[in-house]
């Protein structure tokens, strides 16, 4: 078998294969099933309770739900923001690095707040290593956190009936740090310390290069341990500036396959866990189905796209006319597709190679896959609630079909619920077409962009289809490191997290209030494979109508004009 296929095939049974007893672990820990291994925290978690004066058994309603996750939330970020500029006084500042300026500072405290983790500038030589660790690792697990506890309600709004109650931000908070991601990560540092990913707490290292015999800078820091919290938490921001490219944050090829496979495990997981907590696994399978269908497809695409690479390679007479530009060797072109796809269908942002340099077709995959509203698997929590909105769509156009009234997993689907599904499906992509527009509309808009034409074009949406769906990767060709950008790309980021999460608990408050119809002959069973695939019709027509126009002014015209200069 070629060993390309056979590394897709490997990372599909690995995924699916891991997230179904961590789905099943999950929903145990969130329905207060603490498995007996696990009770070893529980300690900490009371402990947690009583520092920060929170009862357990309390539950909230959807709007003081979203009152907890909005004020956390917010104080996060101004602590991540006072971090970085105050970190040139600051301990653990081995290279002496300054203060970061007041519009990066902003950008970046909005990045990480939102699980964006989208980075304008250089890690290793911007970041000291309290600021690594204490603001942007920290964000990594509590926004990852976020994220599942929104989710939360939203599938408690269905497993319940005729209440308000939709459980306690506080406690779903802990127990995803606590019991999910703090393991996992554990774990994960562990295996990836093995293979050579540095953490540590030392100045730059400087060595002389063997063939020159000249000075070399080395940079040193705890790196695995975020880079481990970054995948697993769907964060994707990189401890050095090329992220999972640099041989010290993934050194070796199966370092990239535990890497990427983190990526996907935990959304991938959670299909599981919203199966069992309503009582009902079909459900959950029929969206991991859907979900992976369409990373499938993307992935195909993509690798076939690099593999056949420009056409003027092959007037050379070249061995292959594959694309091998901005990818390591060590990787390869399976490798870096398969990363480019799972790091954009998920809400990750991390890179093992550069966007940038795929050909036009190659390149478009990541950016749609990000356009889709990052559903297929997406971020931890937010990818799940994100594909039940678009179920929420999909059964009310089924009902409009037929002329009955649209019911989801037992419960009547309304005009209330389908004006908040109308906002979360919309405002992505109306961040993302506004962002880019003003950003070509301006001069400081265009003024990073490093490629004229069509492929500069691609710069612009590429970085706005990222802010605009809490991505963080990046064409690394584009200069985003100006406070035009920083602080427009703040304002999109901040309102793509949040402005889509209170829509989100509203929903779920509406749905727990209702009684659960029973079913009946002519309820539309939403398990079966007709369901997967008018759900799937849903996802990419919405994307379609919405992306098509400005994906013809980018990578669309940029691989015509590839063809006819071939």
């Amino acid at each position: 078998m070629n060993p390309d296929i056979l590394l897709f095939l490997l990372y599909l049974l690995a995924l699916i294969g891991f997230s179904f007893p961590l789905g099943a672990y999950m929903a145990d820990v969130y329905e207060g099933r603490i498995p007996k291994w696990a009770r070893i925290l529980r300690p900490l978690e009371r402990l947690a309770y009583r520092v920060c004066r929170v009862r357990e058994g309390d539950e909230m309603d959807w709007k003081t739900y979203a009152v907890a996750m909005l004020a956390f939330n917010f104080l996060g970020l101004l602590a991540v923001y006072a971090l970085q500029r105050m970190q040139g006084w600051l301990p653990l500042n081995p290279q002496g690095v300054g203060a970061v300026s007041p519009d990066s500072a902003l950008n970046t405290a909005a990045s990480f707040a939102t699980n964006t983790n989208w980075q304008g500038y250089g890690g290793e030589t911007t970041m000291s290593a309290l600021t690594q660790m204490a603001a942007l690792t920290v964000q990594n697990f509590v926004s990852a956190a976020t994220g599942m506890a929104v989710l939360l309600p939203l599938i408690r709004g269905f497993a319940r009936q005729t209440t308000e109650r939709l459980g306690n931000f506080w406690v779903d908070l802990t127990r995803s740090t606590l019991y999910v991601l703090l393991p996992l990560a554990t774990v994960l540092s562990l295996a990836l310390v093995s293979q050579g990913v540095i953490q540590n707490f030392k100045a730059s290292a400087t060595v002389a290069q063997l063939e020159s015999g000249r000075a070399q800078i080395l940079p040193m820091g705890p790196a695995a341990s975020q880079v481990a919290i970054k995948q697993l938490g769907t964060n994707g921001g990189g401890f050095f500036n090329v992220n999972s490219a640099h041989p010290f944050e993934n050194p070796t090829p199966l370092s990239n396959f535990l890497e990427v496979l983190a990526i996907l495990l935990i959304p991938a997981a959670l299909c599981r866990t919203f199966g069992l907590m309503v009582g009902d696994r079909r459900q959950g399978h029929a969206l991991l189905a859907a979900m992976t269908l369409l990373f499938v497809v993307a992935l195909a695409g993509c690798f076939w796209a690099e593999q056949s690479g420009h056409p003027a390679m092959i007037r050379l007479g070249t061995d292959t006319a594959a694309n091998f530009e901005g990818k390591e060797v060590r990787f390869g072109i399976a490798g870096s597709t398969l990363w480019a796809t799972a790091t954009t269908a998920a809400s990750n942002g991390s890179v093992n190679a550069m966007h940038d340099s795929f050909t036009p077709l190659g390149g478009l995959v990541p950016m749609a896959l990000m356009q889709l509203g990052e559903v297929v698997f997406g971020g931890v929590g937010s990818g799940l609630y994100g594909m039940i909105v678009f179920a929420l769509v999909a059964v009310f156009l089924a009902g409009l079909m037929v002329g009955r009234t649209p019911e989801y997993l037992g419960k009547k689907i309304g005009i209330y619920e389908m004006k908040m599904a109308v906002l979360i499906v919309l405002i992505p992509p109306a961040l993302v077409l506004l962002g880019a527009a003003v950003a070509v509309s301006f001069p400081e808009g265009r003024a990073g962009v490093s490629n004229p034409g069509a492929h500069g074009f691609s710069q612009i949406l590429y970085a706005f289809s990222s802010m605009g769906n809490n991505n963080g990767s990046a064409f690394a060709g584009l200069n985003a490191n100006t406070p035009f950008t920083n602080v427009l790309g703040a304002f999109v980021m901040l309102a793509a997290r949040y402005w889509l999460a209170i829509p989100t608990l509203a929903i779920a408050g509406a749905l727990a209030a209702k009684k659960t119809v029973p079913t009946g002959a002519g309820t539309l069973s939403t398990h079966t494979p007709l369901f997967v695939g008018l759900l799937l019709a849903v996802v990419l027509l919405v994307g379609a109508l919405t992306f098509l126009p400005a994906l013809a002014l980018g990578p669309i015209l940029e691989h015509a004009q590839m063809q006819g200069a071939g």
